[in-house]
């Protein structure tokens, strides 16, 4: 995944960057929160890993910020910081974070957090790939699949909801049969 980290102590910074490029990951990192608003406008990362504290800006408003921005693709945030109780972590919640990790970096549980934020970005993927691209038809409630064939749309819903799909007549349509065979 794409990381951006904010973070304004060096070697906090170095330490954080060198794991994340250990685990894999292609990292970006700056030493503030304005200039992680800058990268992050040039380049929207999938993950940005936040400090608290930082001059220029700090975390919870570059995290507001990212917020307000439309992306092409949900951005997960983790604040890491030595700012921690319940009062701070509801500030993060509310300001938009996804995560909120205390300092000093625990490289096991950074991990953990980035293989949720992984999940979850692969959802945000399958839903806009699904958004706006089912062909449907109206009349026999077919929907057309990527091969351009015709399949019931039970055939569609049955591996998302991992049983049998149950047609039902909604209360609508059952009224207006009721209306048509009394015609």
């Amino acid at each position: 995944m794409r990381l951006l980290i904010a973070e304004d102590e060096p070697v906090s910074r170095e330490i954080l960057r060198h794991a994340l490029a250990a685990m894999g990951h292609e990292v970006s990192a700056v030493a503030d929160g304005r200039a992680g608003w800058e990268a992050f406008q040039q380049s929207p990362a999938e993950v940005v890993i936040t400090d608290w504290m930082m001059p220029e800006m700090d975390g919870p408003t570059l995290c507001r910020h990212i917020r307000e921005v439309k992306t092409r693709h949900y951005v997960y945030v983790v604040f890491l910081t030595v700012v921690n109780g319940k009062t701070r972590y509801l500030e993060a919640m509310a300001a938009g974070a996804d995560d909120f990790l205390s300092k000093p970096l625990d490289r096991e549980q950074l991990a953990a957090r980035l293989s949720v934020a992984e999940r979850i970005q692969s959802l945000h993927r399958e839903l806009s790939e699904l958004k706006g691209t089912l062909r449907f038809c109206p009349g026999c409630k077919s929907y057309c699949d990527n091969a351009g064939h015709w399949q019931p749309i039970e055939k569609l819903l049955e591996p998302t909801l991992q049983g049998e799909v149950q047609p039902r007549i909604c209360p609508e349509c059952e009224a207006a049969l009721a209306r048509s065979a009394a015609d």
